[in-house]
């Protein structure tokens, strides 16, 4: 008999049992129970399961959140409702349950592998279904899915069935690596790209670059710079503690790197990447903004993880969301995203319904900055 249970912890799950879910992926178990347990601000974490008797068969991961209606708002708008916020603090946020999760690329509902679409979308549609029984029983109005991709085609089916409409969301980016080397990657780009990267390589040659399996002696700088980056960001959703880039680190070895780069003694900028044998996941990017321009930070990083694929015959750079424009002119495909969503009041939800442009994710362009998650 197929039943859906909900859980408080990844720990309800062996990590074997989670990921032969989830195949390939590098935000699994130990990535999740990092995540839990770094005590990020204003989150509570859920896990949906779909089991028949013991045998798991499908899984999502969930979190729940007062959420901020202009979390995506930009300029004028912003500077309104922000001042609106600080005189009733409560009137912009709503208590939301969402499926995916609050520093995951995309949500992924996770199936055993011989499942059938047919299966799959069945599976989706008792995780929904479950999920609004928990909203309605938690008092939680807004009901969401975090960065669902486009390309899985159980979204589009059974979405709409539970009355959830499609925003676009931010693209994921990937870069494929087939060349072998540098100099290959760059002369497989544009002359005015090739030229405008061999100039910030060169520029940023005096730095020196460390791929570090701990964080021993640079945490605290590692914060400072990360807490730089999230001030100069106009889009954020969750704010990162020290504890989440020490869990990832040591939960996840073999698989989690930063990547330092270094002025003299002093770190003007790291990079949280996780990888396997297929694939370079950048998670992370925090930088001295004084010396971003002098070093060209943005594009040294890039071509040094680029440079470390290729030399460890990885084939998959994926950058995550933010500044598609600039990643297609490196050569990088976008992957489609989308925010579906639904508020449970039918009052406000039509309400929603009439203003939803105004929170479009896929209005932000290569004119604002990445999320300091994202690249």
């Amino acid at each position: 008999m197929i039943e859906v249970t909900t859980h408080a912890c990844i720990d309800a799950f062996a990590p074997a049992e989670w990921n032969g879910l989830f195949p390939h992926e590098l935000e699994a178990h130990a990535y999740l129970r990092a995540i839990e347990h770094a005590g990020l601000a204003g989150f509570r974490y859920l896990y949906f399961a779909v089991r028949d008797g013991k045998r798991l068969l499908a899984a999502v991961p969930a979190f729940t959140t007062d959420y901020r209606l202009d979390t995506t708002m930009q300029g004028g708008l912003r500077r309104a409702t922000e001042a609106l916020a600080k005189v009733f603090p409560r009137l912009l946020r709503i208590p939301m349950l969402s499926l995916g999760s609050p520093v995951t690329e995309r949500c992924r509902v996770g199936c055993v592998p011989d499942a059938t679409p047919e299966q799959r979308a069945a599976w989706l549609d008792a995780i929904l279904v479950r999920m609004e029984t928990v909203a309605a029983r938690e008092n939680l109005g807004m009901l969401a899915i975090k960065d669902a991709p486009l390309d899985e085609t159980a979204w589009q089916q059974v979405c709409p069935r539970h009355g959830l409409r499609k925003l676009p969301g931010l693209p994921g980016a990937t870069l494929d690596l087939p060349w072998p080397d540098v100099d290959g990657y760059l002369a497989s780009l544009g002359a005015a790209t090739r030229k405008d990267l061999r100039r910030k390589r060169r520029a940023g040659a005096a730095l020196r670059i460390e791929w570090r399996t701990s964080l021993d002696g640079i945490a605290d700088d590692v914060q400072h710079l990360y807490r730089e980056t999230l001030a100069h960001a106009d889009l954020s959703f969750e704010e990162l503690t020290p504890a989440y880039f020490e869990n990832v680190m040591r939960g996840m070895p073999g698989h989690a790197f930063c990547v330092t780069y270094f002025e003299g003694e002093r770190l003007v900028a790291f990079n949280l990447v996780l990888h396997d044998a297929e694939r370079l996941l950048d998670k992370f990017l925090g930088m001295d903004y004084a010396a971003m321009d002098r070093y060209n930070l943005y594009h040294v990083s890039w071509l040094e993880n680029v440079r470390w694929c290729i030399a460890h015959g990885i084939g998959l750079y994926e950058s995550g969301q933010g500044l598609h424009h600039e990643k297609l002119r490196l050569g990088s495909t976008l992957r489609a995203n989308a925010l579906w969503y639904r508020h449970r009041n039918r009052f406000i939800d039509g309400v929603f319904a009439r203003f939803e442009k105004l929170a479009r994710l896929d209005r932000f362009d290569d004119d604002t900055p990445a999320p300091p998650h994202q690249r």
